[in-house]
Parts: structure tokens; C-alpha cells; sequence
């Protein structure tokens, strides 16, 4: 097991008109060569976003950027630099948190939503009092959460349709 310090190797993506943020805990190593978020192809991300806007799944970065920001979405990750061995959130070590706060300062954020259980951890340590604002925590999207089926990923997600709907 080698540990690798890794620097958050891309910027959100979001706009002034951004209402909903989502946050990862930090790209996997798949992400990382994929240079965008939710790279592996395994990962559900994609396909939850797409089907709870009614939308075809994109295939390229610019169209996933699109999906995003035309939904009033941001994305981004909680953790911007770590030790960590491959993509395994449970070996992540001397983590730095990301600044979120210029993000959300210079949007319309109200609801934060967190790509599982590592996101939201970091988000609650180091995050939540400094916005002052509450996340959810979703179930991951991650391969490495079977127990969820795409279904049962995409009913859970709707709250995100919800909140970038709420502020139309």
C-alpha cells in the first residue's frame, strides 16, 4: 500500500445562477485521468443526474458541464489535497478541505448535497459551520455501493431535482 499526495486537479463547475451544490470528496484516480468529475465509467453519477432532469446521458466533458449548470447545479469536492492510496475514501489521510467559500459567495447556493458519506463527513468537519449552511448527505454513486441499485440511486436523488426547481 503506497500513498500518494494528491492535489485537486480541477475547478468546480458552476455559475452565478448555481442553487444546488454537490460534493464528492475528491476525484478517483480514474476521474484524475479522465480530467472531470464521476470519470469511471462504473460510477452512477451521470446516469442518476441525467435521468431525475429527464435528460440523455452525456458523454463529453462540455456536455456534462452543460447538464449541469443549465439545471442550476455546481459541482465540486470537499477534500482539494490528501494522502491517499488509489480511490479508497476509507485511506484518505492528512486531508485538506476545499474553500468553498468563494464558490458559494459568488452563486445563488442554498441547498448543499453530498455524494456520500466521505463528502459529508469532511463537509460537517470542516465546511458547514464556515457557509452556515445544512447538507444531505445521498447515497453514493460510487461502484463501490452495490447494495444500491441504479432505481433506488435515482429515487433518492430527486431531492436535487427538487432544490434547483424550488428557487425557479
Amino acid at each position: 500500500m503506497e500513498y500518494q499526495h494528491v492535489i485537486h486537479p480541477f475547478l468546480p463547475v458552476y455559475d452565478e445562477a448555481s442553487q444546488v451544490l454537490i460534493l464528492g470528496s475528491l476525484p478517483s484516480v480514474k476521474s484524475r485521468e479522465e480530467k472531470f468529475y464521476y470519470g469511471n465509467s462504473q460510477n452512477r453519477f451521470w446516469k442518476v443526474i441525467s435521468a431525475i432532469f429527464g435528460e440523455e446521458v452525456p458523454v463529453t466533458i462540455e456536455a456534462k458541464k452543460y447538464l449541469i449548470l443549465k439545471n442550476r447545479l455546481a459541482l465540486w469536492d470537499t477534500i482539494y489535497s490528501c494522502d491517499i492510496v488509489g480511490s479508497s475514501d476509507s485511506l484518505i489521510k492528512n486531508a485538506e478541505p476545499t474553500n468553498l467559500l468563494p464558490l458559494v459567495q459568488n452563486s445563488r447556493i442554498s441547498h448543499i448535497f453530498c455524494n456520500g458519506k466521505t463528502a459529508w463527513t469532511y463537509f460537517n468537519k470542516y465546511q458547514k459551520t464556515l457557509l452556515n449552511i445544512e447538507a444531505k448527505l445521498l447515497p453514493s454513486t460510487s461502484p463501490a455501493n452495490a447494495a444500491w441499485s441504479l432505481e433506488k440511486l435515482i429515487d433518492s436523488w430527486r431531492e436535487v431535482y427538487n432544490a434547483a426547481k424550488s428557487g425557479m
